[in-house]
């Protein structure tokens, strides 16, 4: 670097987890919650991560209606979302300890890869529909999610 020469500072990147709720609300344009969904999504700029559980959920969904399941893989897609795999041995059995953790929530499979996930990445930012599960899910230090809807 030449001598006097501006340093830039890369600006951190904006990451969201992203539910089944939310896909599916944004795919379904008679949903109750399209249009808030959808203006978050379209409003957001950074990247969006996920995992195989939600993708899974969300095609199970989509897949009910004509052209749902094409949608979907165009959204994810188009977005760019990252799909991490959170699927492996050591995976299941914290994602089945943290299932039997929150049971009286009660926590799903999607949720459970979606904390593990979160723990992984250290994104703590989660667009979800799922307001009773997420604001009682914690990390292992204690810390807890943003619910991006709510922020919005």
């Amino acid at each position: 670097m030449a001598t006097g020469a501006a340093r830039t500072k890369l600006a951190p990147v904006n990451l969201w987890l992203v539910d089944t709720g939310p896909v599916v609300a944004y795919l379904d344009p008679d949903d109750p919650d399209h249009a808030r969904v959808s203006e978050t999504m379209d409003g957001f700029s950074g990247r969006v991560v996920t995992t195989p559980a939600v993708i899974t959920e969300a095609m199970y969904f989509a897949g009910a209606t004509r052209g749902g399941a094409r949608a979907l893989a165009e959204l994810v897609d188009r977005s760019g979302m990252t799909v991490y795999d959170v699927c492996q041995p050591t995976d299941l059995r914290e994602a089945t300890r943290l299932m039997e953790q929150y049971a009286d929530t009660p926590m799903d499979f999607a949720d459970a890869t979606l904390v593990l996930l979160a723990e992984v990445l250290g994104v703590f930012d989660v667009l979800t529909l799922d307001r009773r599960g997420f604001s009682t899910y914690r990390m292992t230090d204690g810390r807890g999610f943003r619910l991006v809807l709510d922020a919005a």
